[in-house]
Order: structure tokens, then C-alpha cells, then sequence
């Protein structure tokens, strides 16, 4: 069955990152999300391999030439058939391309025009290049990744392009297609990375005005591996696990099954004083087995126990398989979609497709006319 959105029609102006990974979020929940590249990305016909990156699954790819007048128009006759339309651009270049929001809502008055940027529409910030370090640097959230004493560590790029990013522009772009089945009316999203990654953090601005994070010493608070029961460790074999005992009885769990139950020091989980001493303690209790025999010991129990795994790793653990969390697609082992329906299942459709691939097939099929025409004059390019 065809996923949630399916009968909605988005374009994709390209980009990278945030913004192809919120065009993948609505393609894989069934929207028709139709991606634009430049017509100079074209270098001849597509090849018969698909295109490796996987974050441009499940859409059709057309170029245009939008330093061409032709190409503007053929962008905005789509505009009009189109239910949203999602760009990563810093602000004010869809506006000097001629298909900023005015225009394209003086269009198409029910259209969705949504923004993704790292630092917003406005602001100081707003015309300086950055990427996701940057981003949740000054969201707030980088500080508070790291171990006591050390340096911040990145998080990958998944707090500010990804979980700040593109998964809110898709939320936003969803939220206001949603209003516009009420009010008749398209509007514009303002996804901004700083924004989301702040949103991110709401629980420890909560833990901040209850006294119980002291954002001046990361590294030492229940969530920043300051605890003893919530870390990763290293095993025997230098593979880790990972713990999350923090509730009472996940942490009598855990001390049977580590053989430290009746310890008078651990019984003192909540005394941060005696953190620093329990987790060298649990370390050299870690390293006396390898993460398979820690599995054997704690896996499925309600320790709040994980294995640390690779990717590969992970595709094929047990849990996973069964869930059918990681699937071969299109040649490739990828992350299915999430989240799950019970009724609209959402699928992985096509495989990534190249620059131009498919343009002189969308053109027509959205009935953009003079098609031969706009590909003879270059406002569009068939690879």
C-alpha cells in the first residue's frame, strides 16, 4: 500500500544535506517529490547505474537552467501543480532567481514554500556560510557533548543538519499542507538549523530550571556521562556496550547481573560524589568479558542494555531483522522508512536517480507545454 502523503506533490529545489534528507522523509511517507538540478549538472546521458547517495531515493530528478528566463518559467508552471515546495539556498537567492515566495504564491496562492537554513531568514548570522558544527555551537547543544575535562565532541552532523534540520523542515512542511486543507492558504516555513537544535535541548533547559543540570561542568550530569549507570564501557575484546540504568529497579538489574548487588558503595546510585569512583569500578567489571558474553548476560533484560554496533552491525542484529529496520533496496542496505503504518505503508521507491534523469518525462506528465522547445533552448536538460 502507498504511504501517508501520498497524492501530494512536492518539489525539491537541490541542495545538500538537510535538504535532500527532508525531500527523502516526504518521499518515503508516498509524496510525489520531484527534484530540481541545475541544468549544468547534466555532463551527458544518465547512467544505467543508480546514483550512490541514498538520500535521493524514492523521487524523480528533472534540470533546469534557472539563470534562464524559459527555466524560471517552467519552474513556476510546476509551481503551480505543485503542493510544496522545499529550498536550502541562503536567504534572498530563490528571490534573485526570480521564485522567491511572492512570486511563487502570487502562483499558486495554496502552495507551501518551505526554507531550510542554518541560521534563518534574519538575523545576524543569517548571510554568513556555516555548516551543522557551527549550527548547534550556537544553539547551545555542542557545549554538552563531551566527556568531564575534555573538549566538545560533534555529534556526527546529526543534531543541526539532521535532527534539527531536516526533520523539521519536513514536520513543518506536513504541518502547514495540513492548514492549508483547512484555510485554502500556502505559507512560508522558516527551518532554520540553530532553531531546531535548540529545540532539541528543551529537556535540559527543563533539568536547568530544576536545578539538577549545571551546564558550567559537562561531563558530570546524569544524561553527559557523568554517571556511572549511564555510559558506554569497554569490554574484554575492546568492543563496548552501553547502559541506561537509571530508574531504581533497572539498576538492582543491574547490579545482580554485573555480581554487585549488597555493595554498600553502589547502593548509593544518586550520590554524584561517588560517580567518578563507581564508573572505574564498572569499567574493570566490563572488561572482565567480551560484549558477546555481556550480551549472553544482559541482553533483552531490563538493565537498559544495548551493544555499541557499527552500521553493518546493527543491519544484522537479531532485534533489527526481525523489525526489518535496515532493508536491501535498489542494491543497497539502507534504513527503512520510519515511522511505521499500520494502513498507508510507507516504501522505498525509486532508486537515487541522476541530474536530469527524468526531466522531458515530468515536464510532460505535468503538462508543462513547448516541452521540446524549453529542451532545444536549454531552460531544460534531458540526461
Amino acid at each position: 500500500m502507498a504511504g501517508p502523503l501520498t497524492g501530494y506533490r512536492i518539489l525539491e529545489i537541490a541542495g545538500i544535506g538537510p535538504g535532500p534528507f527532508a525531500a527523502m522523509l516526504l518521499a518515503d511517507m508516498g509524496a510525489e517529490v520531484i527534484r530540481v538540478d541545475r541544468a549544468q549538472s547534466v555532463r551527458g546521458p544518465a547512467p544505467d547505474k543508480p546514483a550512490g547517495d541514498l538520500m535521493l531515493r524514492g523521487r524523480r530528478n528533472i534540470a533546469l537552467d534557472l539563470k534562464n528566463p524559459d527555466g524560471v518559467e517552467t519552474l513556476l508552471q510546476l509551481v503551480e501543480k505543485a503542493d510544496a515546495i522545499i529550498e536550502g539556498f541562503r536567504p534572498g537567492v530563490m528571490e534573485r532567481l526570480g521564485v522567491g515566495p511572492d512570486v511563487c504564491l502570487a502562483r499558486n496562492p495554496r502552495l507551501v514554500f518551505g526554507r531550510m537554513t542554518g541560521w534563518g531568514q534574519e538575523g545576524m548570522y543569517a548571510q554568513a556560510a556555516g555548516h551543522d558544527i557551527n549550527y548547534i555551537a550556537l544553539a547551545g547543544s555542542l557545549a554538552h557533548f563531551g566527556r568531564k575535562g575534555e573538549a566538545p565532541v560533534p555529534p556526527l552532523n546529526m543534531v543541526g543538519d539532521f535532527g534539527g534540520g531536516g526533520m523539521f523542515l519536513a514536520y513543518g512542511v506536513v504541518c502547514a499542507l495540513l492548514e492549508a486543507q483547512k484555510s485554502g492558504k500556502g505559507q512560508v516555513v522558516d527551518t532554520a538549523m540553530v532553531d531546531g537544535a535548540a529545540v532539541l535541548m528543551t529537556m535540559f533547559w527543563s533539568f536547568k530550571s530544576m536545578g539538577i543540570f549545571n551546564e558550567n561542568a559537562p561531563g558530570t550530569n546524569l544524561l553527559d556521562t557523568g554517571a556511572h549507570f549511564y555510559d558506554v564501557f569497554e569490554c574484554k575484546d575492546g568492543r563496548y556496550v552501553s547502559l541506561g540504568s537509571i530508574e531504581p529497579q533497572f539498576y538492582a538489574e543491574l547490579m545482580e547481573l554485573t555480581g554487585l548487588k549488597g555493595d554498600p558503595d553502589f547502593a548509593r546510585q544518586m550520590d554524584q560524589s561517588m560517580w567518578p569512583g563507581l564508573k572505574e569500578r564498572l569499567r574493570e567489571v566490563f572488561r572482565g568479558k567480551t560484549r558477546d558474553e555481556w550480551c549472553a548476560i544482559m541482553e533483552a533484560t531490563d538493565v537498559c542494555f544495548a551493544p555499541v554496533l557499527t552500521m553493518s552491525e546493527a543491519a544484522a542484529h537479531p532485534h533489527n531483522a526481525e523489525r526489518r529496520t535496515f532493508v536491501e533496496a535498489n542494491g543497497h542496505m539502507q534504513p527503512a522508512p520510519a515511522p511505521r503504518f499500520s494502513r498507508t505503508v510507507p516504501q522505498i521507491g525509486r532508486a537515487s536517480a541522476h541530474p536530469g534523469q527524468h526531466t522531458e518525462e515530468v515536464l510532460r506528465e505535468w503538462g508543462v507545454p513547448d516541452v521540446e522547445a524549453r529542451l532545444a533552448g536549454g531552460a531544460a536538460k534531458q540526461a
